[in-house]
């Protein structure tokens, strides 16, 4: 079986990574961190072992902000697109707008986390 690889970056192409394997933990999350990063309600995440995300563009490895005990968040220092989370054990969580690919089944959200901190207008029917 080939080892799959998932392609992705910022708005400008500075930070450009590549993921390898098999994605983890695919999920929306509606904390205060994640809305006050994005912008926006809700973030939709997938998770790769650290040793599985290479920064492979030109500006390398993004710029990061420590966010909370044992995470800091990943960004362009260039175009501020918002790009994910690198936990201090071995996970990089990705937001999966920055693949390229849109429509990749395994990203497909199994749970949404802090859901209760949504607005009362936005809310993601997830099949269980």
């Amino acid at each position: 079986m080939e080892t799959k690889h998932y392609l992705g970056g910022c708005l400008c192409g500075a930070i450009r990574f590549r993921a390898t394997g098999v994605p983890g933990n695919p999920h929306t999350c509606s904390c205060t961190l994640c809305q006050s990063h994005s912008g926006a309600p809700t973030l939709c995440w997938v998770e790769f072992p650290k040793e599985a995300v290479e920064w492979i563009g030109e500006g390398g490895m993004p710029t990061l902000y420590r966010s909370s005990n044992g995470s800091s968040r990943s960004f362009c220092p260039r175009c501020g697109s918002t790009l994910g989370a690198i936990d201090d054990h071995p996970t990089v969580a990705l937001v999966t707008g920055s693949f390229d690919a849109k429509d990749i089944s395994e990203f497909r959200p199994v749970f949404h986390a802090f859901e209760d901190s949504c607005p009362n207008w936005w809310k993601i029917d997830i099949a269980r």
